[in-house]
């Protein structure tokens, strides 16, 4: 999907860094263009929707992001495939609008500015990136 598909009444967006054993979270707006981190799940299969579940239910997004890694040339590798079935579960199951997004660089970014917890910054990073495309 290109951002020009993100319609206007989407306005609130939980984000997903995803990994196989740890997922990041972020939630942001479209308002201020800021996202804020998220506790990161530490959870595989079954148990990390369940997680996602509680996450939804408390933030009530209008639509999800996910992060999807590339190889510095753009061409996909192992974990571009599965960040991009775990969106297309995230579709499956709740209904909502998932929109991916390039988020090469964003984990060492993460490092660069000294996250604690750089699953959650780096779900951040992708959110705000795809905020600012919004304008």
């Amino acid at each position: 999907m290109t951002v020009l598909d993100v319609p206007a009444s989407c306005q609130t967006f939980l984000a997903f860094d995803f990994g196989l054993k740890r997922t990041g979270v972020a939630s942001g707006n479209r308002l201020t263009q800021t996202a804020t981190p998220q506790a990161t799940i530490a959870a595989e299969g079954d148990a990390r929707f369940a997680k996602i579940s509680e996450r939804l239910k408390e933030w009530q997004p209008d639509a999800i992001v996910v992060g999807v890694p590339f190889h510095p040339d753009g061409a996909p590798h192992e974990n571009t495939v599965r960040a991009q079935k775990f969106a297309r579960q995230l579709r499956g199951r709740y209904g909502l609008p998932v929109f991916e997004v390039d988020e090469r660089y964003s984990t060492t970014e993460a490092h660069a500015l000294g996250a604690r917890d750089a699953d959650a910054a780096s779900a951040c990073i992708i959110l705000e990136q795809f905020l600012r495309s919004l304008t």
